[in-house]
């Protein structure tokens, strides 16, 4: 589904992500691990075309994605939930949800999937964004991002200062996502738990370059916990 080769990327004269390449197949969670300042975010930014690349391709479903605008990477398929989840404070879920079909039909219904995977959207659609609490916005932001139904959903650290029965809901919800085999997923994760519950295949960064991968099965075996630990 993704297929990242070689990208390089630089802030200034700063070397920020090193011959970087990955895959991210339909089906599976990818995890991506490591210690803060190392490039997961800048990762991520590349990818959805927020900052630009040196060199390197970045292809989704066989088709290259490097030089198109973020909203051409929305409409080819990509969902971002970025760090720090980005809501609308000031407009309703209602409003938020349809933010992610920005791009479609005004008379596109809100896919009712939605409210089946975070019930508590339902219960508060008319409440405004920055009312809800830090665990719900996370939930309004995962539902933004998944209601064009995108080939690719990539989560920026989603557990950060949520509450652990939240935490549970979401993973859940990754993990059902991931099970019903149309989309490829892409989670960066300080938690390292959740991340290894989670993960198919994990990726561990250092210094702009991966420097383990492999099955999630292994990765209690390879030590990866005290790569990461801060």
């Amino acid at each position: 589904m993704l297929n990242v080769k070689n990208i390089n990327q630089y802030y200034g004269g700063s070397h920020i992500l090193r011959d970087v390449s990955l895959q991210c197949t339909k089906g599976k969670v990818t995890v991506l691990l490591g210690r803060n300042g190392v490039g997961k975010t800048t990762l991520l930014k590349s990818l959805m075309g927020l900052v630009a690349i040196k060199t390197g391709s970045i292809e989704l479903d066989g088709k290259p994605l490097q030089g198109t605008t973020p909203y051409e990477r929305a409409r080819a398929g990509v969902g971002f939930v970025p760090q720090g989840r980005e809501i609308f404070a000031r407009l309703t879920v209602e409003e938020n949800l349809r933010m992610g079909l920005a791009y479609k039909s005004a008379s596109t219904p809100i896919p009712a999937e939605l409210f089946t995977l975070f019930p508590v959207l339902k219960q508060m659609i008319n409440r405004r964004g920055g009312d809800l609490s830090g665990g719900q916005q996370q939930q309004l932001a995962i539902a933004r991002a998944l209601a064009a139904g995108p080939k690719l959903l990539i989560l920026d650290e989603p557990t950060e200062g949520i509450q652990p029965s939240i935490i549970k809901d979401i993973g859940r919800v990754i993990r059902m996502l991931a099970d019903r085999g149309d989309m490829a997923i892409l989670l960066v994760e300080q938690y390292y738990d959740f991340a290894q519950e989670l993960a198919d295949d994990y990726l561990v960064m250092e210094r702009g370059e991966f420097i383990a991968q492999g099955p999630g099965s292994e990765m209690e075996a390879k030590g990866i916990r005290n790569l990461v630990a801060i």
